[in-house]
Protein backbone atom coordinates (compact mmCIF):
# COMPACT_ATOMS: atom_id res chain seq x y z
CA UNK A 1 0.00 0.00 0.00
CA UNK A 2 0.97 3.77 0.06
CA UNK A 3 2.21 4.92 2.81
CA UNK A 4 0.01 8.06 2.31
CA UNK A 5 -3.52 6.00 2.99
CA UNK A 6 -2.03 5.33 7.01
CA UNK A 7 -2.68 8.47 8.14
CA UNK A 8 -6.58 7.84 7.64
CA UNK A 9 -6.15 5.28 10.08
CA UNK A 10 -4.43 6.88 12.69
CA UNK A 11 -5.75 9.06 15.19
CA UNK A 12 -3.92 11.19 18.01
CA UNK A 13 -6.59 12.06 20.58
CA UNK A 14 -5.24 15.54 22.23
CA UNK A 15 -7.79 15.12 24.95
CA UNK A 16 -6.52 11.66 25.74
CA UNK A 17 -4.02 11.09 28.36
CA UNK A 18 -2.58 8.02 26.80
CA UNK A 19 0.94 8.56 25.70
CA UNK A 20 1.21 9.50 21.78
CA UNK A 21 3.12 6.95 21.27
CA UNK A 22 0.99 4.39 22.75
CA UNK A 23 -1.53 5.87 20.41
CA UNK A 24 0.11 5.69 17.47
CA UNK A 25 0.49 2.15 18.25
CA UNK A 26 -2.78 1.46 18.78
CA UNK A 27 -4.22 2.81 15.96
CA UNK A 28 -1.95 1.15 13.65
CA UNK A 29 -2.10 -2.26 15.75
CA UNK A 30 -6.52 -1.97 15.18
CA UNK A 31 -6.34 -1.79 11.67
CA UNK A 32 -3.71 -4.49 11.45
CA UNK A 33 -6.72 -6.49 13.71
CA UNK A 34 -9.38 -5.09 11.25
CA UNK A 35 -7.93 -6.03 8.47
CA UNK A 36 -6.96 -2.65 6.73
CA UNK A 37 -3.21 -3.13 7.08
CA UNK A 38 -1.58 -6.43 5.48
CA UNK A 39 1.79 -8.34 5.87
CA UNK A 40 4.05 -6.98 4.03
CA UNK A 41 2.12 -3.30 3.55
CA UNK A 42 4.50 -0.67 4.06
CA UNK A 43 4.01 2.07 6.56
CA UNK A 44 5.52 5.60 6.49
CA UNK A 45 8.83 6.90 7.41
CA UNK A 46 9.68 8.21 10.79
CA UNK A 47 10.22 11.87 9.36
CA UNK A 48 6.67 11.60 6.95
CA UNK A 49 4.40 10.58 10.03
CA UNK A 50 6.11 13.22 12.40
CA UNK A 51 5.22 15.96 9.84
CA UNK A 52 1.80 14.71 8.99
CA UNK A 53 1.09 14.40 12.81
CA UNK A 54 2.88 17.16 14.18
CA UNK A 55 4.25 15.00 16.66
CA UNK A 56 8.10 14.22 17.44
CA UNK A 57 10.12 11.91 15.67
CA UNK A 58 11.10 10.47 19.53
CA UNK A 59 7.45 9.65 19.60
CA UNK A 60 7.09 7.74 16.02
CA UNK A 61 10.57 6.21 17.25
CA UNK A 62 9.45 4.86 20.45
CA UNK A 63 5.90 3.44 18.92
CA UNK A 64 7.60 1.64 16.13
CA UNK A 65 10.03 0.55 18.27
CA UNK A 66 6.97 -1.08 20.46
CA UNK A 67 5.60 -2.06 17.60
CA UNK A 68 8.73 -4.43 16.49
CA UNK A 69 9.05 -5.75 19.70
CA UNK A 70 5.16 -6.69 19.62
CA UNK A 71 6.59 -8.51 16.38
CA UNK A 72 4.02 -6.43 14.63
CA UNK A 73 6.47 -3.92 12.31
CA UNK A 74 10.05 -4.80 10.50
CA UNK A 75 12.28 -2.54 8.94
CA UNK A 76 14.18 -2.84 5.82
CA UNK A 77 17.47 -0.90 5.55
CA UNK A 78 17.48 1.60 2.27
CA UNK A 79 13.57 0.35 2.03
CA UNK A 80 11.50 1.32 5.12
CA UNK A 81 9.22 -0.15 7.64
CA UNK A 82 6.27 -3.14 6.69
CA UNK A 83 3.99 -5.05 8.13
CA UNK A 84 5.57 -8.00 9.44
CA UNK A 85 2.55 -10.49 10.85
CA UNK A 86 -1.09 -9.50 10.09
CA UNK A 87 -2.14 -12.40 12.44
CA UNK A 88 -1.63 -10.39 15.62
CA UNK A 89 -4.59 -10.10 17.77
CA UNK A 90 -5.28 -8.38 21.53
CA UNK A 91 -7.63 -10.07 23.49
CA UNK A 92 -7.66 -7.34 26.31
CA UNK A 93 -8.82 -3.90 25.52
CA UNK A 94 -8.46 -1.33 28.48
CA UNK A 95 -9.76 2.10 29.10
CA UNK A 96 -8.24 3.73 32.65
CA UNK A 97 -10.71 6.66 33.77
CA UNK A 98 -8.74 8.45 36.37
CA UNK A 99 -10.21 11.58 38.22
CA UNK A 100 -6.62 13.82 38.03
CA UNK A 101 -2.75 13.64 36.73
CA UNK A 102 -0.66 13.81 39.74
CA UNK A 103 2.44 12.15 40.95
CA UNK A 104 0.48 8.98 42.73
CA UNK A 105 -1.63 8.90 40.11
CA UNK A 106 1.35 8.51 37.82
CA UNK A 107 2.93 5.55 39.77
CA UNK A 108 -0.24 3.79 39.78
CA UNK A 109 -0.34 4.43 35.49
CA UNK A 110 2.60 2.95 35.85
CA UNK A 111 2.58 0.58 37.89
CA UNK A 112 -0.38 -1.00 35.82
CA UNK A 113 1.19 -0.81 32.60
CA UNK A 114 4.21 -2.76 33.64
CA UNK A 115 2.06 -5.42 35.24
CA UNK A 116 -0.49 -5.95 32.62
CA UNK A 117 2.26 -6.80 29.71
CA UNK A 118 2.75 -5.51 26.11
CA UNK A 119 0.06 -7.33 24.33
CA UNK A 120 -2.96 -5.08 25.52
CA UNK A 121 -3.92 -1.96 24.30
CA UNK A 122 -4.79 0.79 26.99
CA UNK A 123 -6.39 3.97 26.77
CA UNK A 124 -5.68 6.37 29.56
CA UNK A 125 -8.00 9.38 29.91
CA UNK A 126 -8.73 12.24 33.03
CA UNK A 127 -12.18 13.51 33.94
CA UNK A 128 -10.47 16.06 36.14
CA UNK A 129 -12.74 15.37 39.25
CA UNK A 130 -15.93 16.49 37.18
CA UNK A 131 -18.85 14.16 36.95
CA UNK A 132 -20.49 15.13 33.93
CA UNK A 133 -17.16 14.62 31.71
CA UNK A 134 -17.06 11.30 33.83
CA UNK A 135 -20.30 10.32 32.38
CA UNK A 136 -19.65 11.58 29.22
CA UNK A 137 -16.12 9.84 28.55
CA UNK A 138 -17.89 6.47 29.83
CA UNK A 139 -21.39 6.64 27.73
CA UNK A 140 -18.88 7.16 24.45
CA UNK A 141 -16.44 4.16 25.07
CA UNK A 142 -18.80 1.75 27.34
CA UNK A 143 -18.66 -0.38 23.96
CA UNK A 144 -15.26 -0.65 22.88
CA UNK A 145 -13.16 -2.12 25.38
CA UNK A 146 -12.50 -5.43 27.95
CA UNK A 147 -11.53 -3.52 30.74
CA UNK A 148 -12.73 -0.51 32.68
CA UNK A 149 -10.37 0.43 35.36
CA UNK A 150 -11.92 3.69 37.40
CA UNK A 151 -10.92 6.08 39.54
CA UNK A 152 -13.95 7.33 41.20
CA UNK A 153 -13.57 11.19 42.77
CA UNK A 154 -15.97 14.04 41.82
CA UNK A 155 -16.05 17.20 43.04
CA UNK A 156 -20.56 17.21 42.95
CA UNK A 157 -22.63 14.64 41.75
CA UNK A 158 -20.77 11.66 42.39
CA UNK A 159 -23.60 10.70 44.67
CA UNK A 160 -24.87 9.24 41.65
CA UNK A 161 -21.63 7.74 40.04
CA UNK A 162 -23.63 3.83 40.77
CA UNK A 163 -26.17 4.61 38.46
CA UNK A 164 -24.03 4.65 35.36
CA UNK A 165 -21.06 2.87 36.97
CA UNK A 166 -23.72 -0.33 37.23
CA UNK A 167 -24.36 0.29 33.26
CA UNK A 168 -20.95 -1.49 32.84
CA UNK A 169 -20.90 -5.49 32.78
CA UNK A 170 -19.42 -6.63 36.41
CA UNK A 171 -16.87 -9.17 34.39
CA UNK A 172 -15.41 -5.88 33.00
CA UNK A 173 -15.30 -3.55 36.17
CA UNK A 174 -12.30 -2.40 38.06
CA UNK A 175 -12.78 -0.40 40.97
CA UNK A 176 -9.54 1.67 42.07
CA UNK A 177 -8.77 3.76 45.04
CA UNK A 178 -12.18 4.32 46.31
CA UNK A 179 -15.69 2.25 46.80
CA UNK A 180 -18.61 3.57 45.71
CA UNK A 181 -21.91 2.73 47.48
CA UNK A 182 -24.32 1.22 45.34
CA UNK A 183 -22.18 -0.77 42.70
CA UNK A 184 -24.54 -4.42 42.30
CA UNK A 185 -22.78 -7.35 41.41
CA UNK A 186 -19.40 -9.20 41.54
CA UNK A 187 -16.41 -7.08 40.19
CA UNK A 188 -12.94 -6.43 41.34
CA UNK A 189 -12.27 -3.71 43.60
CA UNK A 190 -8.60 -2.41 44.98
CA UNK A 191 -9.21 -0.03 48.16
CA UNK A 192 -8.39 2.24 50.44
CA UNK A 193 -10.40 2.72 53.66
CA UNK A 194 -10.13 5.92 54.48
CA UNK A 195 -11.89 6.42 57.79
CA UNK A 196 -9.94 3.44 59.08
CA UNK A 197 -6.32 4.35 57.81
CA UNK A 198 -6.22 7.83 58.89
CA UNK A 199 -7.87 7.29 62.47
CA UNK A 200 -4.58 4.17 62.59
CA UNK A 201 -1.96 6.55 61.25
CA UNK A 202 -2.56 8.76 63.72
CA UNK A 203 -2.53 6.25 66.33
CA UNK A 204 0.31 5.23 65.40
CA UNK A 205 1.96 8.62 65.55
CA UNK A 206 0.23 9.27 69.11
CA UNK A 207 3.42 9.28 71.15
CA UNK A 208 5.09 12.07 68.67
CA UNK A 209 1.58 14.05 68.75
CA UNK A 210 1.72 14.43 72.74
CA UNK A 211 4.28 17.20 72.53
CA UNK A 212 1.45 19.55 70.58
CA UNK A 213 -2.16 20.08 72.12
CA UNK A 214 -3.76 20.72 68.74
CA UNK A 215 -4.63 19.07 65.47
CA UNK A 216 -5.55 20.83 62.44
CA UNK A 217 -6.55 18.99 59.08
CA UNK A 218 -6.34 21.30 55.93
CA UNK A 219 -9.13 20.02 53.69
CA UNK A 220 -10.81 22.63 51.36
CA UNK A 221 -14.68 23.43 50.81
CA UNK A 222 -14.43 22.27 47.71
CA UNK A 223 -12.97 18.81 47.37
CA UNK A 224 -13.24 15.51 45.82
CA UNK A 225 -11.48 13.84 49.42
CA UNK A 226 -13.71 11.59 50.78
CA UNK A 227 -15.86 12.53 53.65
CA UNK A 228 -14.68 9.69 55.57
CA UNK A 229 -11.17 11.20 56.12
CA UNK A 230 -12.86 13.60 58.27
CA UNK A 231 -15.03 10.60 60.30
CA UNK A 232 -11.21 9.41 61.55
CA UNK A 233 -9.88 12.17 61.91
CA UNK A 234 -12.55 13.54 64.32
CA UNK A 235 -12.74 9.79 66.10
CA UNK A 236 -9.23 9.94 66.75
CA UNK A 237 -9.26 13.82 67.96
CA UNK A 238 -12.20 12.83 70.68
CA UNK A 239 -10.78 9.66 71.71
CA UNK A 240 -7.43 10.79 72.87
CA UNK A 241 -8.44 14.60 74.05
CA UNK A 242 -6.71 17.05 71.48
CA UNK A 243 -7.91 20.44 70.33
CA UNK A 244 -9.07 20.09 66.71
CA UNK A 245 -10.03 21.89 63.72
CA UNK A 246 -10.70 21.56 59.93
CA UNK A 247 -9.18 24.30 57.78
CA UNK A 248 -10.57 25.19 54.58
CA UNK A 249 -7.99 28.35 53.67
CA UNK A 250 -4.71 27.49 54.84
CA UNK A 251 -2.99 31.20 53.48
CA UNK A 252 -5.57 32.28 56.10
CA UNK A 253 -5.29 30.23 59.07
CA UNK A 254 -3.36 32.01 62.12
CA UNK A 255 -0.62 29.35 62.67
CA UNK A 256 0.70 29.11 66.40
CA UNK A 257 3.13 26.83 68.93
CA UNK A 258 1.81 23.38 69.88
CA UNK A 259 -0.15 22.99 66.36
CA UNK A 260 0.36 20.13 64.28
CA UNK A 261 -1.35 20.85 60.58
CA UNK A 262 -2.58 17.54 58.11
CA UNK A 263 -2.49 18.25 54.68
CA UNK A 264 -3.81 16.60 51.66
CA UNK A 265 -3.15 18.62 48.55
CA UNK A 266 0.44 19.43 47.70
CA UNK A 267 -0.46 23.04 46.88
CA UNK A 268 -1.51 23.24 50.53
CA UNK A 269 2.09 21.99 52.03
CA UNK A 270 3.55 24.87 50.17
CA UNK A 271 1.68 27.63 51.36
CA UNK A 272 2.24 25.51 55.13
CA UNK A 273 5.54 25.54 55.30
CA UNK A 274 6.37 28.62 53.57
CA UNK A 275 3.91 30.52 56.31
CA UNK A 276 5.82 28.31 59.08
CA UNK A 277 9.45 29.46 58.38
CA UNK A 278 8.06 33.22 57.35
CA UNK A 279 6.88 33.13 61.04
CA UNK A 280 10.15 31.29 62.46
CA UNK A 281 8.47 28.40 63.74
CA UNK A 282 10.79 25.01 64.28
CA UNK A 283 9.17 22.65 61.81
CA UNK A 284 9.19 19.37 64.15
CA UNK A 285 9.84 21.18 67.57
CA UNK A 286 7.46 24.32 67.84
CA UNK A 287 4.71 22.91 65.07
CA UNK A 288 4.49 19.36 63.48
CA UNK A 289 3.51 18.36 59.82
CA UNK A 290 2.09 15.43 58.24
CA UNK A 291 1.63 15.39 54.43
CA UNK A 292 -0.91 12.92 52.75
CA UNK A 293 0.59 10.75 49.99
CA UNK A 294 4.57 9.52 49.93
CA UNK A 295 7.00 11.22 47.25
CA UNK A 296 10.47 11.49 47.15
CA UNK A 297 10.46 15.36 47.55
CA UNK A 298 9.24 15.13 50.68
CA UNK A 299 12.21 12.29 52.43
CA UNK A 300 14.58 15.13 52.14
CA UNK A 301 12.57 18.87 52.30
CA UNK A 302 13.31 19.99 55.85
CA UNK A 303 15.23 16.60 57.12
CA UNK A 304 12.34 14.88 56.23
CA UNK A 305 8.47 15.62 56.18
CA UNK A 306 6.05 12.70 58.10
CA UNK A 307 3.65 11.11 55.42
CA UNK A 308 0.57 8.86 55.68
CA UNK A 309 -0.03 6.95 52.12
CA UNK A 310 -1.56 3.89 50.83
CA UNK A 311 0.74 2.13 48.78
CA UNK A 312 0.32 3.77 44.86
CA UNK A 313 2.58 0.81 43.09
CA UNK A 314 -0.05 -2.14 45.08
CA UNK A 315 -3.14 -0.29 43.38
CA UNK A 316 -1.34 -0.22 39.91
CA UNK A 317 -0.37 -4.24 40.59
CA UNK A 318 -3.15 -5.27 41.95
CA UNK A 319 -5.64 -3.81 38.57
CA UNK A 320 -3.52 -5.30 36.21
CA UNK A 321 -3.33 -8.27 38.55
CA UNK A 322 -7.47 -8.47 38.93
CA UNK A 323 -7.93 -8.66 34.96
CA UNK A 324 -5.33 -10.89 33.97
CA UNK A 325 -6.62 -13.55 36.45
CA UNK A 326 -10.35 -12.17 35.93
CA UNK A 327 -10.82 -12.00 39.91
CA UNK A 328 -13.52 -10.15 41.23
CA UNK A 329 -11.60 -9.53 44.52
CA UNK A 330 -12.13 -6.46 46.59
CA UNK A 331 -8.87 -5.70 48.67
CA UNK A 332 -8.08 -3.08 51.17
CA UNK A 333 -5.07 -1.91 50.05
CA UNK A 334 -2.70 -0.98 52.83
CA UNK A 335 -1.36 2.19 54.17
CA UNK A 336 1.25 3.39 56.36
CA UNK A 337 2.55 6.35 58.64
CA UNK A 338 6.44 7.32 58.06
CA UNK A 339 7.66 9.60 60.56
CA UNK A 340 10.05 12.13 60.09
CA UNK A 341 11.60 15.17 61.45
CA UNK A 342 8.90 17.53 60.51
CA UNK A 343 6.76 15.82 63.98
Amino acid sequence: MKPVKLMKLIHVDEYSSTPKYMQLTNSILRAVEAGNLKKDDMLPSINELSYELDISRDTIEKGYRRLKKLGVLVSVPGKGYYIANSDFQRTLKIVLLFNKLSHHKKIIYDAFIKAIGENVAVDFYIYNNDYALFKKLLNAKKEDYSHFVIIPHFLEGGENAYEIINTIPKDKLVILDKKVPGIEGEYAAAYENFEKDIYEALDQARAQLSKYHTIKIIFPERSYFPKEILRGFYKFCQQYAFSHKVVSNIAEEPINKGEVYINLMEDDLATLIERMISLDLKIGKDVGVISYNETPLKKIILNGITTISTDFNKLGNLAAEMILTKSKRHVEVPFSLTLRASL
